[in-house]
């Protein structure tokens, strides 16, 4: 017979305080998410990119109502997610404070033929449509078919960088001393 579980009731803080901390210490990748609805563009740092199929080549991610880049992504048909290395933490820096010209700086970055914006230094690029949002609380859920993917980490034929993570409220690499085993 299987033993039934048992849920203990949170003793220090409430559950969204507890959500908080479970979520700080756990690991994710970080993107830095383009648009440009057509009254300019608009960026956003992400560590909610997850990979939803490779045929077609589908991703998905988060944006907080709260964001400032919110309401131009709900309006743009296209983005561009890139995917960062722990070389391009200028990058998801540059997406994630606010107040200040993302774009000021056109050294970085670049138009597609298609239109999009494309910062030229990340790792990995994937242009894609928006083919469905899901309001959830105080955030969307954007789904994305790429149609176009660059960047050095597409090339299987390249060495890549070590990947940029954020973790516990800091940005961080992994490389081949924090592997554990194969």
């Amino acid at each position: 017979m299987a033993a039934a579980l048992t849920q203990t009731a949170p003793t220090h803080g409430t559950l969204t305080d507890q959500f908080v901390a479970a979520f700080r210490n756990h690991p994710a990748g970080v993107a830095l998410v383009t648009a440009d609805p057509g009254d300019g563009p608009v960026a956003m740092t992400a560590t909610s990119v997850c990979s939803v199929d490779a045929n077609p080549p589908t991703v998905a991610f988060s944006a907080s109502g709260r964001a400032s880049s919110t309401p131009a992504l709900l309006r743009s048909s296209a983005v561009v997610v890139h995917l960062l290395s722990a070389h391009q933490v200028h990058l998801a820096k540059l997406g994630a404070t606010s107040g200040i010209d993302r774009f000021a700086d056109t050294s970085l970055w670049d138009r597609l033929p298609t239109g999009e914006v494309v910062f030229r230094d990340a790792a990995a690029w994937i242009r894609g449509r928006v083919i469905g949002t899901l309001p959830a609380k105080g955030a969307t859920l954007f789904m994305v078919e790429g149609d176009e993917i660059g960047g050095q980490h597409a090339d299987p034929q390249r060495d890549t960088e070590p990947p940029l993570v954020y973790h516990s409220r800091a940005w961080h690499t992994l490389g081949s001393t924090t592997q554990l085993s194969e």
